[in-house]
């Protein structure tokens, strides 16, 4: 099962802070034919109030933030960890929208105000470690997925949630250069999905979140590395 909390990361294995806040955005999940197209406010700035939450792991140090803006995988603006950080700002945040539709009651477009404003904002502290042998413990700001997926009501025909992410073939790598399709898709199962710990992600340090770690809003899901938005 994709969710969980691994308990065998040693210190010594964490991700700076610095290292991280790059990070690709780990890919977005949604139920029954669930298309999302996320997106929202500029890089940079603070998120507002947001509350400590009880699912946070504890007892871990932080990558530093400076870590984890400048070490992505975001394959649309570079193929090497430091390149995102670097070629993201040609990615424009606002507008963007979020469309749910598929097998569910009450499909639906979003905009970015009103997914900020759906539910209260929480401060989730994940550890992540990936394939590529890195790990990481950041303070993710946002709430459950499931908050936006109940406004859907998925139907009894939803057994998965898909997301595809946005590409912009004018400000972005083509596929043949980075040696990945786009636009990116992923998907979860919908009782994944709707499990509290997968977490719709909009700031991390209490920060907007920056181009390169997933702007304007991401998935995040404990136990894999973190997930991309969507479309505006």
């Amino acid at each position: 099962m994709l969710i969980r909390i691994l308990r065998d990361i040693r210190y010594s294995e964490i991700t700076p802070r610095e290292v991280y806040l790059n990070r690709r955005r780990f890919l977005a999940a949604s139920g029954g034919a669930l298309a999302a197209a996320i997106g929202g406010p500029a890089a940079g700035g603070s998120l507002g109030s947001v509350r400590k939450s009880p699912l946070s792991t504890t007892g871990e140090q932080l990558t530093p933030k400076e870590t984890t803006t400048s070490y992505n995988n975001f394959y649309e603006f570079g193929t090497g960890k430091e390149e995102p950080s670097h070629n993201a700002a040609r990615l424009k945040t606002k507008p963007w929208k979020v469309k749910i539709d598929g097998q569910c009651n009450k499909p639906r477009t979003f905009d970015i105000g009103e997914l900020l404003a759906l539910a209260s904002m929480e401060e989730r502290v994940y550890r992540h470690r990936c394939v590529e042998a890195w790990s990481i413990v950041v303070p993710w700001n946002g709430y459950s997925l499931a908050a936006l997926l109940k406004q859907a009501e998925p139907n009894s025909k939803a057994k998965y949630v898909a997301f595809e992410s946005y590409y912009d073939s004018g400000s972005m790598l083509p596929s043949q250069f980075a040696g990945v399709d786009f636009p990116y898709r992923e998907g979860l199962r919908l009782d994944e999905a709707m499990h509290p710990l997968t977490l719709l992600c909009f700031g991390m340090y209490g920060d907007i979140l920056p181009n390169q770690d997933g702007a304007p809003v991401r998935l995040v899901v404990p136990g894999n590395t973190a997930t991309r938005a969507s479309s505006p």
